[in-house]
């Protein structure tokens, strides 16, 4: 048998659009195909043979009926594109067989028609391609070899190919049968002397899309990188790599974008296996998928390592079997076995290996996630296990998705690396010695128009980027004066308060920075005071219109906003200080004890975060004041005063108004009944609870008739 270097067949095409070194860039359909045997050995040629191809749409541009010749009526008579290549197929096997060949390799001139046009169009209209259109030469590349000095290998051209060896162009002919007779004219020159070259370098295609992990270690070529936007959420790598089609992806180089909820965001980054492959996908912007075009940008090897790559070990063996597909289960009950999950999917759906194709997430203490990953050796066991969709497990039920080697490690990074909910340490010593701040860490309450809010920040803003915003007006901000603020999920709201200096100077701030560009959007700047803060917080709305008082919800569990623990009279004041909750309103003035005797008490009071079933906007101060510094040094005044008595007996502590008390767990249906029957026996607050707090008259309106869960 000969071998492919024996035979080639010079094969040219064009589509209803553009052409030459643009071709495919517009998604247009093939309408010519032209081609003709080769013998290398004998350096002979065969029959040129020319066929038009049948669009779907038959709509030419001005550029096509130029550069070919065609026009809609003589296409509309041509055969489809199956057909053509059935043709393709049958013509050259019968000249290779009265040539003595039995093999051979497609000419191209240059990868296009093969990469960008044949393979993508196959594709959608699921065609399957004989097994040569996945083995083709680069004539351009071959010619480069011999020629080095002719130029860079994509600045070439059929024609000044031919002026570099000083060979005449060919003239005279129909489109197609020009280029075709050009490409076998620079191919028996380049067989001839001085060259005497052989054609030994093939390009091939892949046939499928291989899965696999990435290490975050592995070093990635950010020319070899693009993002994909505007993805159907329930895309799979496989459906990427189909819109892809024609150009070689690396082993494991789709990485599906997870948004912070930890779905699909559709968009992906996609890693291939040089830089030319990626320079033809860029060519693919706003190509379709279905019905969706799909952006095309540049990306970085930075970027697809934190969405790709993993460290984790589980992760890395879990997926060390080759050629399986993943299924994602998601909303799995907490106590969920293996087996459970295996009788969930049933026989119809054999898991690779048994419980070894099942990877539970949890989080870094161990606690379920509530996610699973499911390898299964086929597509048919696959779609047996789709079929299970949103059916229920115990009293739950499981929603089922594609899911991809990226997806997998992108998942556990992003449980790994969550924060644990915060809970109560162990009570330390009655008296906790703490350093005392020059500044103290909370903010006092005041009409004062000293501050200003900033509304729409990108959620990706961090306060580097607020100082940037502000730029020489930030020698106005007064230290540790720049206060973030989340949303009820913990999440950026887009807002964020700023403590100035004086009036003047948030005036000023608000006039110069109103609408100015942070990144890719404008942000707004108001001036207010710190009470004005306070009620924005609790949910009311502040503009330039002045503003409007946060909504009154019954029933609902909210703390009681301006309240804050007592420090007692043993304390410095400089320690009372520090002791105050990082709140935007006037702390309560301490109440002395009742007795002598009492004993002296320390504790800091719980951050608004800590709160349950916040109806309230969460504030989220600046370091070093914020929730990971000012934490629970001491447990709150219930709990501990509880410890003291047990110690005690004839301890007499000072009046407390309460401990407030997060609860953990919660069943998702669980109501204000069922929380107070949860602590039935013991003592509630009094109603008028802010009246023991230093609160404005306007404040404590605002407040009623909230209520709060105080023990």
């Amino acid at each position: 048998m000969a071998s492919h270097s024996d035979t080639l067949v010079v094969f040219f095409g064009a589509t209803a659009g553009a052409n030459g070194g643009k071709l495919g860039s517009d998604e247009r359909e093939l309408i010519l195909l032209v081609w003709q045997i080769v013998d290398l050995h004998e350096k002979k040629v065969g029959k040129l043979q020319r066929r038009l191809v049948k669009p779907d749409s038959v709509d030419l541009t001005d550029q096509c009926e130029e550069e070919t010749g065609l026009t809609a009526d003589e296409l509309c008579k041509a055969e489809p594109l199956d057909s053509v290549l059935q043709q393709f197929h049958q013509s050259v096997s019968a000249e290779l067989k009265s040539l003595g060949r039995s093999s051979y390799s497609l000419c191209v001139d240059g990868p296009l028609l093969i990469r960008q046009v044949l393979h993508p169009e196959a594709s959608k209209k699921n065609l399957v391609l004989p097994e040569c259109f996945y083995t083709f030469v680069d004539l351009k590349k071959e010619f480069h070899k011999c020629c080095p000095n002719a130029g860079l290998v994509k600045d070439l051209t059929l024609p000044s190919m031919l002026d570099y060896v000083c060979i005449p162009a060919v003239v005279d002919q129909e489109a197609g049968l020009r280029e075709v007779n050009t490409m076998v004219l620079l191919m028996l020159h380049l067989l001839a002397e001085p060259y005497n070259h052989k054609f030994s370098t093939f390009e091939t295609v892949n046939y499928k899309f291989e899965s696999g992990a990435c290490s975050k270690t592995e070093a990635v070529d950010s020319e070899t990188i693009i993002r994909a936007r505007g993805l159907p959420w329930q895309s799979s790598d496989q459906d990427i790599a189909r819109f892809f089609k024609g150009l070689n992806i690396a082993k494991g180089g789709v990485a599906l974008c997870l948004n912070a909820q930890g779905r699909r965001n559709g968009e992906a980054l996609v890693r291939f296996i040089n830089s030319e492959q990626r320079d033809m996908a860029l060519d693919r912007h706003k190509h379709h998928m279905g019905s969706r075009y799909i952006e095309v940008y540049k990306a970085t090897g930075e970027e697809f390592l934190k969405i790709a790559g993993g460290t984790s070990n589980e992760v890395a063996q879990f997926l060390s079997k080759e050629n399986q597909v993943i299924i994602r289960m998601r909303g799995l009950p907490f106590t969920a076995s293996p087996q459970d999950v295996l009788g969930f999917l049933g026989p119809e759906s054999p898991v690779t290996d048994g419980t070894e194709g099942l990877l539970f997430l949890k989080y870094p203490d161990g606690r379920p996630t509530g996610d699973a990953f499911v390898l299964f050796a086929c597509e048919d066991y696959a779609q047996n296990a789709l079929k299970r969709h949103k059916q229920i497990l115990g009293k739950r039920y499981i929603e089922l998705f594609r899911s991809t080697a990226a997806e997998v490690q992108q998942v556990l990074n992003r449980y790994m690396s969550a924060p644990l909910i915060s809970t109560l340490p162990p009570p330390p010593p009655p008296m906790v010695s703490l350093p005392v701040l020059s500044t103290p860490p909370y903010i006092a309450s005041g009409s004062i128009r000293d501050c200003i809010r900033l509304r729409g920040l990108p959620y990706t803003a961090a306060i580097e980027d607020i100082l940037q915003f502000m730029s020489e007006h930030t020698i106005d901000i007064k230290p540790h004066g720049v206060h973030m603020v989340l949303n009820q999920q913990g999440r950026p709201s887009g807002d964020a308060f700023i403590q100035m200096k004086s009036a003047d100077r948030a005036f000023m701030v608000a006039q110069k920075c109103h609408k100015k560009m942070m990144k890719d959007r404008y942000v707004e700047v108001f001036q207010c005071s710190t009470e004005e803060m306070s009620f924005v917080l609790m949910g009311g709305t502040l503009n330039r219109s002045g503003l409007s008082p946060p909504p009154c919800k019954l029933p609902c569990l909210s703390p009681p906003t301006y309240a804050s623990f007592p420090a007692t009279a043993a304390m410095l004041p400089a320690e009372a200080a520090l002791y105050q909750p990082p709140l935007l309103a006037t702390p309560r003035t301490p109440q002395p004890p009742t007795h002598s005797h009492a004993p002296t008490l320390a504790y800091y009071s719980p951050t608004p975060q800590l709160y349950m079933n916040m109806n309230y906007t969460t504030y989220y101060p600046s370091p070093p004041v914020s929730p990971s510094t000012m934490s629970y040094f001491a447990a709150p005044p219930g709990s501990l005063a509880a410890a003291m008595a047990a110690q005690t007996a004839s301890a007499i502590l000072p009046p407390q108004p309460g401990a407030l008390v997060r609860m953990q767990g919660l069943p998702y249906n669980a109501g204000v009944k069922d929380i107070l029957s949860f602590f039935q026996g013991y003592q509630y607050a009094p109603e008028d609870y802010s009246s023991l707090v230093g609160v404005s008259d306007q404040g404590r309106s605002l407040i009623q008739p909230k209520e709060w869960l105080c023990l």
